[in-house]
């Protein structure tokens, strides 16, 4: 018989002897001295009055929890109390942990109160004195363990009034009140990794609380295996607890409850209840490594929100060199060489793209975090999961490439044309240039920004609003530092005639911008919202005709007015064209979440990896959008090459889209799962199973195929022998 099964078995006959014994008088000394104290000095007609069973416990000795552990008895009380007045259920203190060789057990040393309310009845007669009776049951144990039986009472005065506290009792039955673990309402989870139970609890300030010494009580026994240590580790906002299952009997599979509760402990004295259901762990529950001895609360907060603004800085500056960037830098540079060897003009157009970055920044933050309040699925990039606005974007996109290609132009009077692109001061467009460039670039999200935006939406709303501003400084700072570096501003030529030129070339990448965005509306809405977009970008390119001519005829002295009117009103039908763009029943086809020429694959979905895990097979998830520029680039250059499509033909692995180009609430999740808020992520889960390696923004297909590899050559020891 294996040792674990022969300790559980004594333990039940350790029980069962126990309740026998429960049953027969009482012999030899008393370990447990008890006693019943009140919280208030008399008790209300109609109130509740908390009554403690005081245990003091011999040196040595302890008594049980509800939950004894290994081995062990909780502490019972059978109430006698007059007629109409009721008792309700044990306030447990949290316990602390007491091994005894191979057991875990948990309970209690030295003095404990247990409360518990009484409700006293409205007819309850002041002036006069109940009586309350309680036959106390406990079992204590030192070397070895002693069944005692206590009974005790407690008289309590009616009073008319508001009773005063205890003098002796009331604030001790307070404390324990006030300390007692109470249900959280916290967002907790469990899963099963590598065999194990991993319990995670979003809560960050217990994180920041959290020492060395936190423990998670089950409130049942069979759970998980308590005698076995527990790994605790913390994450940006909360922290997971993994520790074997329970050992069920031989030749029969473990069973998964359906919920798990019990009391989480930080190790500082602080304790609190939680209820975990099967799924992902809340979003940046792990991943920071276990928690410091004497770690205190506002300082590792304050730590904590500083390094993650610190990876949201960095995670900006690299944002300029991601592909989802290259749309905008044709604006970036017209922009920037407007001022060639001209550096107040440079640096105020370098302050006004700052601006604008870092508004747009927080506009989107302050949208998302409202929305996600309201109970939305939405994650980073929700901005582009919307037919109507990707839709909106591709005309601005086309509009903006109009006016480079100089059909009309943008803050400036028409009598002012001929005076080239340097008489414009070009605020205004530096503003939307900013703008323009968060809101197509910022949904992919580059290294570092990951971590960070999963910590931001876990916070509350300053924290929060901090973090994405340090975003929206990393991404500003290159394009507003080359604008404050005049050895960089004197090297560029003075204005002239090759900036008409130069303005032009760089019309056609915005061009493609919008040809881009238009595509990702033929994804989200098909055929039909493709033709809307076309339409309306017809109805645009007509309006910047009319626009311009209207600004010719306005620098030639004559009136303007009847060519821009209609102009407004053809932009308007380019506008409602866009507005009834509907979002396409189904999973999007023929785009990133469609399988690549040479790789097949499936749609992501947490039931079907979770089956595939069980079989032992590899998988390699892949979570994309249309809109995102990198996932795209990643697909082509990484994920669809025919060394790629060799590699998971020989680890057998699987290849697991989740297309994420319109909302799905199942992929927000599965972010969030991992701390992310956005795409692209890239996760590999081993055939032995366990926590996911999770892949580099930026992909090759060598790295692709060593993570393949790897994964395969972690079998599962049945796998391995077949």
């Amino acid at each position: 018989m294996p040792l674990r099964t022969l300790i559980a078995v004594l333990a039940l006959a350790l029980a069962g002897l126990a309740g026998w014994a429960r049953a027969q008088p009482s012999f030899g000394p008393q370990h447990v001295h008890a006693r019943l104290a009140a919280q208030t000095a008399g008790a209300t007609p109609g109130s509740t009055v908390y009554v403690a069973l005081v245990q003091r416990i011999d040196p040595s000795w302890h008594t049980y929890w509800r939950n004894p552990g290994d081995a062990g008895e909780a502490t019972k009380i059978a109430w006698t109390l007059p007629p109409g007045w009721r008792a309700g259920d044990i306030v447990w203190p949290a316990p602390e942990r007491l091994p005894l060789g191979p057991l875990m057990n948990y309970g209690y040393r030295g003095e404990v109160l247990l409360p518990v309310p009484i409700e006293v009845p409205a007819d309850a007669t002041p002036g006069t004195t109940a009586h309350l009776g309680a036959a106390a049951a406990f079992l204590v144990c030192a070397d070895i363990c002693v069944p005692q039986d206590s009974t005790v009472a407690l008289d309590i005065p009616i009073v008319a009034g508001a009773a005063p506290a205890d003098p002796a009792w009331g604030a001790k039955i307070a404390r324990t009140l006030a300390d007692a673990p109470k249900p959280s309402g916290l967002a907790t989870s469990f899963d099963i990794v590598a065999g194990k139970l991993r319990i995670a609890v979003a809560a960050p300030d217990a994180a920041a609380r959290a020492t060395t010494d936190a423990y998670f009580y089950p409130f049942e026994g069979g759970v998980i295996d308590q005698s076995a240590p527990q790994t605790v580790e913390l994450g940006q906002s909360g922290l997971s607890f993994t520790v074997a299952r329970a050992q069920s009997l031989p030749g029969a599979p473990a069973a998964t409850p359906a919920q798990i509760q019990g009391v989480v402990s930080t190790g500082d004295g602080q304790a609190f209840e939680v209820t975990a259901r099967p799924g992902p762990p809340p979003v940046g529950t792990f991943g920071l490594g276990p928690p410091r001895a004497g770690a205190g609360g506002g300082e590792a907060s304050a730590v904590t929100t500083l390094r993650a603004m610190v990876l949201a800085f960095l995670g900006g500056l690299i944002l300029n060199l991601m592909p989802c960037v290259l749309p905008v830098l044709s604006m970036k540079a017209a922009a920037f060489a407007g001022h060639g060897g001209e550096a107040k003009g440079a640096r105020m157009q370098g302050l006004a793209f700052a601006v604008g970055v870092l508004a747009t920044f927080l506009v989107l933050a302050g949208l998302l975090l409202a929305a996600r309040a309201a109970g939305q699925a939405v994650g980073w990039g929700f901005q582009l999961q919307t037919p109507q606005i990707t839709g909106a974007l591709a005309l601005i996109m086309l509009a903006a490439a109009l006016n480079l290609s100089g059909l009309y132009e943008i803050g400036t009077s028409a009598q002012g044309l001929g005076g080239g692109l340097a008489s414009r001061g070009g605020l205004l467009g530096s503003l939307f240039t900013g703008g323009l460039a968060v809101v197509v670039a910022a949904p992919c999200t580059a290294p570092f920004m990951g971590p960070a935006l999963g910590y931001a939406l876990t916070q509350p709303a300053p924290v929060s609003l901090a973090v994405f501003a340090a975003l929206g400084l990393g991404f500003a700072l290159p394009f507003t530092a080359l604008a404050f570096s005049p050895p960089l501003i004197r090297l560029l030529p003075r204005p002239g005639g090759w900036m008409t030129v130069l303005r032009q070339v760089l019309a056609f990448p915005m061009y493609g911008a919008a040809a881009w965005l238009a595509w990702v509306v033929s994804v989200q809405a098909g055929q039909e919202g493709l033709a809307r977009i076309l339409a309306g970008a017809l109805a645009v390119a007509f309006a910047a005709w009319l626009w311009g001519a209207a600004q010719r005829r306005e620098a030639q002295g004559r009136r303007a007015w009847a060519i821009a009117v209609p102009a407004l009103g053809v932009l308007a039908l380019a506008l409602v064209a866009v507005v009834g763009a509907r979002q396409a029943a189904g999973p999007p086809a023929g785009t990133a979440a469609a399988a690549a020429a040479e790789v097949p694959s499936v749609p992501y979905s947490a039931e079907r990896l979770a089956a595939l895990q069980a079989e032992g097979r590899p998988v390699l998830v892949n979570f994309t959008a249309a809109w995102c520029v990198t996932c795209q680039v990643n697909e082509r250059v990484a994920l669809s090459t025919a060394d790629t499509a060799a590699a998971f033909r020989r680890s057998g692995a699987v290849y697991m889209v989740g297309d994420w180009t319109n909302r799905d609430a199942a992929i927000a999740q599965a972010l969030a799962a991992q701390g992310r808020v956005g795409v692209p992520l890239y996760l590999v889960y081993a055939a032995v199973g366990g926590p996911p390696r999770v892949l580099p923004q930026l992909l090759t297909p060598g790295l692709v195929s060593e993570a393949l590899t790897e994964a395969a050559a972690i079998r599962p020891p049945a796998a391995a022998g077949r």
